[in-house]
Formats: C-alpha cells, sequence, structure tokens
C-alpha cells in the first residue's frame, strides 16, 4: 500500500465529494487500486467510504459496465415522512373531525377541518412555533395525501341539525381527549352494520379474473343473513367484527360487548372505565331500556365505569368504526358472499390502519320487542348520571361495589 499522508487523504475525500453516482464510485475505485492495492476495506478505514460502494466501483471498473442510478426517482422527503411527531399530531386533530364516505365506496375520510385550520391548531393545542410548520398550502396537500378530502357530498349534508349539535360535538371532543390521556380510561368506537345478504348476489364491486364473476341478475335468491358489529379500539387501531345471524337488537349488541371484553380485558387489567362512542340509533340511544339495564349489569360485572358519549343526530358518520365499513364493503364488494363462512374470511382479510381485523360469529337467536316498563326502569335510571346540558348524548354509568 503507498503512504498517504494526511494532506492527501483530506485532499481525495474532497475531490469525492464533488462527485456523484457512477463517477464517485469509479474515481474511490481508481483511489483503491492506486493507493490501497484494491483493498476496499481499507478504503473504508481511511477515507469513510462504504466498502461496498467501493466494490461496485471496482467492479464497474473492470467490466466496463456502469451501474446507472435514478435518482430522478428519489426526490425528497414528504413533509410527514420527515416528522412522523407531526403526521401523528395532524391525526390527533383531523380525526374527530372527520366521518366515512357516506356511501361507503371510497376509503377517503371527509373532513370538516382546514389545512389552514389544521396548521393554526398545531401551534395552539402542540406548541409548534410558526417557522417549525410549513404553509398553509402544504398541509391542504398533507391532508389530500393521508385520505382526508375536503368536499361536499350530497349525502353527507344532515337533514337536520338539532340545536345541541355544535355542544354535542364539543362534549364528544372533550370526553374523548380526556379519555385518550388517562391511562386506566379505553376507547371505543361502536356500530352495527347494515344486515348483509348471503347468496349469489351482485354487491356492484369489481375483480380481477379472466372471466368476471357471475351473480344472479335479480337478488331474489338470499340464503341467510348476517348483522355485522364492530367494536374499534381506538387508540391501538385493533377492529373486532362480530356476526350475528338474528337479530341487531339491544340484548345482541351488550352480549357482542361482552364477548369481546372477555377476549380482550387480559390486555386491559389496568382498564377502570370505558368510554364509548356510539351514534343515536334506536336500539343504543340513551332512553333505550333493555339497552341500558343489560350496561348497567355489565357494568358491575367487570367493575368498569361505563362513560357513553354520542355523536349529534344525522351526523353517525362521524363515528371513527364507520370508516371501518367502508374499508370493508370497498374489500368485499367484487366476490359472492354466497356462504356465511366465506362472509367471516373475507371480513377477517381487510385490514384497517394495518391490521386484520379479529372475526367472532355469535349464534344466539334474539327476538325484537324485549324491554322493560317505566316503573321497572325506575331503579335503572337513578343509576345514571346524566349531563345536565345533554341529558341524552352524555351518560355516565358507575358500578356498583362488590
Amino acid at each position: 500500500m503507498t503512504e498517504l499522508t494526511d494532506k492527501v487523504i483530506s485532499t481525495i475525500k474532497l475531490a469525492a465529494k464533488k462527485l456523484t453516482g457512477e463517477k464517485r464510485r469509479l474515481f474511490q475505485a481508481h483511489v483503491a487500486n492506486d493507493y490501497l492495492d484494491g483493498n476496499a476495506r481499507r478504503a473504508e478505514q481511511i477515507f469513510g467510504w462504504s466498502r461496498t460502494t467501493v466494490e461496485k466501483g471496482m467492479h464497474e471498473l473492470k467490466t466496463g459496465i456502469v451501474c446507472v442510478g435514478n435518482f430522478s426517482a428519489k426526490g425528497r422527503l414528504r413533509t410527514e415522512d420527515k416528522n412522523p411527531q407531526l403526521k401523528e399530531d395532524i391525526l390527533s386533530l383531523v380525526d374527530p373531525e372527520s366521518q366515512a364516505d357516506p356511501k361507503f365506496q371510497t376509503v377517503f375520510a371527509y373532513t370538516r377541518i382546514t389545512g389552514e385550520k389544521v396548521r393554526q391548531l398545531l401551534i395552539e393545542e402542540k406548541g409548534y412555533s410558526d417557522d417549525d410548520l410549513p404553509c398553509p398550502r402544504t398541509f391542504r396537500n398533507i391532508l389530500n395525501r393521508m385520505n382526508y378530502r375536503l368536499r361536499s357530498v350530497q349525502k353527507s349534508k344532515p337533514i337536520k341539525k338539532i340545536e345541541e349539535t355544535d355542544a354535542i360535538f364539543e362534549n364528544v371532543k372533550k370526553n374523548n381527549q380526556e379519555s385518550d390521556k388517562k391511562e386506566d380510561s379505553l376507547r371505543i368506537s361502536i356500530d352495527t352494520k347494515a344486515i348483509v345478504k348471503v347468496g349469489e348476489l351482485s354487491r356492484g364491486g369489481e375483480s380481477r379474473g379472466e372471466e368476471s364473476v357471475k351473480a344472479q341478475d335479480h337478488d331474489t335468491e338470499v340464503r341467510a343473513t348476517v348483522v355485522p358489529f364492530g367494536i374499534l379500539e381506538v387508540g391501538i387501531a385493533i377492529l373486532t367484527i362480530i356476526f350475528g345471524v338474528s337479530r341487531g337488537t339491544a340484548d345482541f349488541i351488550v352480549d357482542c360487548l361482552e364477548l369481546w371484553w372477555g377476549e380482550r380485558k387480559h390486555v386491559y387489567q389496568h382498564i377502570r372505565e370505558l368510554v364509548i362512542n356510539l351514534d343515536n340509533g334506536p336500539e343504543i340511544a340513551s332512553n333505550r331500556r333493555q339497552f341500558i339495564k343489560r350496561l348497567i349489569d355489565f357494568s358491575d360485572r367487570h367493575q368498569l365505569i361505563i362513560r357513553l358519549v354520542y355523536y349529534p343526530p344525522y351526523h353517525s358518520k362521524y363515528n371513527t368504526i364507520e370508516r371501518c365499513w367502508g374499508i370493508l364493503e370497498k374489500h368485499w364488494n367484487g366476490t359472492l358472499l354466497d356462504s356465511i363462512e366465506k362472509v367471516l374470511k373475507w371480513a377477517g382479510t381487510m385490514t384497517w390502519k394495518g391490521f386484520n381485523p379479529l372475526i367472532r360469529q355469535l349464534d344466539g337467536i334474539y327476538e325484537t320487542g324485549v324491554s322493560l316498563t317505566k316503573k321497572e326502569m325506575e331503579a335503572f335510571e337513578e343509576r345514571l348520571e346524566r349531563s345536565d346540558d345533554l341529558p341524552k348524548w352524555s351518560v355516565v354509568i358507575r358500578p356498583c361495589s362488590t
């Protein structure tokens, strides 16, 4: 090996920095051959170059075959990719203000919040400075890349907006933020999807194959129906879908919660409070006597505080789990769901934020019309802590001590 002085080493390193791509590799290969007897490891030790790069350059020098780099395809990292924490903070602000595609035809979420407002809230609530953040236009692009669209969708416009709507949204935001900050509180989002008909029925989707999937020309031969009930553990994005073969009654819904908690409580041994985000469906409304009775029993049995946090009427699409149904519908709408087994299989292969859902089946038969009399309900009503301002939409159930 030819002896190299510090000055020569410094000059060679500076010259290498002035070159790029294959020119740099060939220069490094010449230096290794001329001064280091072709030893790539010594080139790494002395000049700080990658041994693999030097070896590639020596191979190119020997064979005359040069690897051309595709630098134009590399580009700069996007803002949200360079700063993962910024991405998380944006999600925490945008997600509560978003709703699913009302027709469940895309994975897009439609948000009420603008890019300019997101930037402002990052400064006011997350502690960013003005110099830390890109311009508002960039935030609009970021939201689009994250599949949040700011646009008017005809069926997403609520039929009505009651007087309490804005106050209910504020209550949802407040309770959700408080729950997410507490170590002993778990927030879930629940919802029952529309009945799924089982049979050789067209779902209006598309699939790849040599031939089109053949369905009946009239959707009359329905072999069975199933009722999907979803429970989304919002903080860790774990989704459980329980398929019932009967009806989506209040008893079915609470039995689903019992099944889910029985399987998941070992993960949440520290949890003392369950915050449930839900809509105003007739079976889960806070004035549904059978639902409230069963939840009180659930609270006592598992010694959990239950906090029911309702979204405003006509705004159920803002409930997070609604977006899961959009993904499920897009996932399986190109196949024939001609058996319950196939329904369960296809549901299990969808993904929500990178995770497959937990799939279960509940075979119980549920009758409609099961309820308590007004007199019977009085004792259970005394157990409820209803909000003074929003009694229908913010309810707390505390367990009786055992």
